[in-house]
């Protein structure tokens, strides 16, 4: 059987809407607003799950309505948080750079895209690609509305920071 290690956020409840969608072996890694730092210690224990459950597939997933995403970009009342004054700077940052996307573009999708493509990349950088298998990375968003995983922006739409011209 497949097996699949997921990135999530505790407060989106997505470990069973995850487990009835997707019929595999699934493990979770969760971080406020998947804020999770990629220190020695972390993906030591990464690599560690990786290698002995046999783990090839890897996906980074936050509900549009994420309740840390949606404080960041608004109240800011979550900000005092321990470990999320880094993650609240970079949405906000992303929040400014998206202020000239036309109105094509989902914005609260685009940011979310953005901050999971950073992760995605943080943990490739972080592994190094040492695995003689391959992992796949990806990102996904739940749209509660419609009930439905949605594949991330690309990296390329979504790279450092958005330039409108």
């Amino acid at each position: 059987m497949q097996k699949h290690l997921y990135f999530i956020c505790p407060t989106d409840q997505l470990e069973p809407i995850i487990n009835n969608r997707f019929k595999q072996t699934n493990f979770y890694l969760t971080s406020l607003g998947n804020s999770i730092a990629f220190d020695a210690d972390m993906i030591s224990e990464v690599k560690e799950l990786l290698e002995t459950e046999n783990i090839n597939d890897i996906s980074f997933v936050l509900s549009d309505d994420n309740r840390f995403v949606s404080d960041a970009l608004e109240n800011k009342d979550l900000s005092e948080v321990t470990g999320l004054s880094g993650f609240y700077n970079q949405i906000e940052r992303q929040k400014e750079r998206s202020q000239g996307v036309r109105q094509t573009w989902n914005r609260q999708f685009l940011i979310l895209s953005y901050h999971l493509n950073s992760k995605i990349n943080e943990l490739k950088q972080e592994l190094n690609e040492a695995s003689t298998d391959p992992l796949r990375i990806n990102g996904m968003i739940y749209q509660r509305s419609t009930k439905t995983f949605s594949d991330i922006y690309s990296d390329l739409i979504c790279g450092n920071y958005i330039g409108v011209n």
